[in-house]
């Protein structure tokens, strides 16, 4: 077993605005924040007092005025305020310490030429030690094995037509129906092959989609993956259509995806008829699929997802031993229930209001956490994540990254939010190539 890390820090000067307006700022932004903490990887330990220097830029030019500035626990409220002068477009903040592993929020915010404008940034505090909540029930393994067992009596059946507009020369794009369970549960997906894939001469990528009822449309996404030989399949996980409108989507997600009756609350109460339990085992059945296909070489079968795509490409991994490599970014479903108890918890963040902390639904989350699923992982892990996560956030990303005892590469990407660049997609990609069997 070994463990690489690979940090890249990205401590943005006025220059590089152009290259990263698109994510971290407005797109065509007059204006920049830079925030540059005293510790060149964004990390402390605990009792260490974290130092930040606050840089404002508007049209490139520094500009000075007062930052009023707050100070809270990853995701949590503030517990610590003030107020700061920039000075030639410049100041320094002492943040403080923390007295346990977590993450810490700086939180900016200036009024300038009649705009308000905001930025924050989190560094870490023993972030190796970071443990999650939620705790796995003694029969955690036993019941999702009595799960795999009860889905694998269901045939295999599915559906598969060619897709003219999303193929060419070097791609063949399929729209595919998969069959789940009797309930008449269903995955629809987008499955790319090498154009002219021979027999025997592929490995195969299940790539899970991120939160939300949204189409995948995903047929023209991601084709590095089948242009340097791997069969991608592309999954949507609620049995919708791909090809309907925009509009239509955005009415069935309107309907039922609203915060009190969104699927991911949806039969929490009762871990054998939670929504995300067909999801789960559904992974399974896209793998049985792509393995019974006469171009899988074999041996290769691979994982990579980020968000709720990251959650479940774990989720797969513990379940399908089948799996030889996994790429998660930023997984999602993680240490769930760790805000009953006040604490920083993962995506999607539920509330008392939803109910979700109940007895009952108390009693479902730990068997659904991407956690406990993570504690099974033998299979080699590739994950991703960034510090200014406020969706996926990077106290339950270390949640999950902590408990994993598979062989393991990290690249951790402080500046990053809810995103991965196409250089680290790709680079995902060279990471399992390089590694086929």
């Amino acid at each position: 077993m070994y463990m690489k890390r690979l940090v890249m820090l990205m401590l943005l000067l006025p220059t590089m605005l152009a290259a990263v307006a698109v994510e971290n700022y407005p797109y065509r932004s007059d204006y920049l924040w830079v925030a540059v903490p005293d510790h060149a990887d964004w990390l402390y330990e605990v009792g260490e007092k974290a130092t930040v220097e606050v840089q404002f830029y508007k049209y490139g030019i520094p500009r000075d005025g007062v930052v009023e500035w707050e100070v809270g626990t990853d995701l949590l409220a503030s517990d610590t305020k003030g107020k700061v002068t920039l000075k030639g477009g410049r100041a320094k903040i002492q943040m403080g310490t923390a007295k346990k592993p977590c993450f810490r929020d700086l939180r900016l915010k200036m009024q300038l030429d009649g705009k308000t404008y905001e930025h924050h940034v989190k560094v870490g505090f023993s972030a190796d030690r970071i443990q999650p909540f939620t705790q796995e029930p003694k029969d955690f393994w036993t019941f999702w094995q009595q799960e795999l067992k009860e889905a694998a009596k269901m045939p295999v059946h599915y559906t598969k037509e060619y897709v003219a507009e999303m193929s060419n020369e070097r791609v063949d794009c399929y729209r595919m129906k998969i069959d789940l369970d009797r309930q008449k549960h269903s995955f629809y997906a987008y499955l790319l092959v090498p154009h002219g894939a021979k027999k025997g001469s592929c490995p195969v990528v299940l790539t899970p989609p991120g939160a939300g009822v949204k189409t995948i449309k995903d047929g023209m996404a991601r084709r590095f993956w089948p242009e340097n030989g791997f069969i991608r399949m592309a999954i949507d996980i609620h049995g919708l259509n791909p090809t309907m409108t925009d509009q239509q989507w955005a009415e069935i997600n309107a309907a039922f995806n609203n915060r009190d009756n969104g699927y991911l609350r949806q039969n929490l109460e009762d871990r054998k008829q939670y929504y995300m339990k067909h999801v789960y085992l559904g992974l399974v059945r896209c793998i049985d699929v792509l393995t019974a296909m006469p171009e899988w070489d074999g041996r290769n079968v691979i994982v990579a997802g980020g968000s709720q795509g990251g959650a479940l490409a774990l989720i797969a991994t513990a379940l399908d031993k089948r799996i030889t490599h996994c790429v998660a970014n930023h997984p999602a479903l993680s240490d769930m229930a760790a805000g009953s108890a006040g604490l920083t918890s993962g995506y999607p963040h539920f509330t008392k209001e939803s109910g979700a902390y109940s007895a009952a639904c108390m009693q479902t989350l730990p068997y659904y956490d991407v956690v406990n699923f993570a504690r099974h992982i033998d299979t080699p892990v590739y994950m991703t994540w960034g510090y200014n996560d406020n969706t996926c956030s990077p106290t339950t990303s270390y949640a999950v990254w902590n408990v994993l005892k598979c062989e393991k590469e990290s690249l951790l990407t402080p500046i990053n939010e809810h995103w991965t660049s196409d250089a680290t997609d790709r680079g995902q990609m060279e990471w399992v190539r390089k590694r086929l069997k």
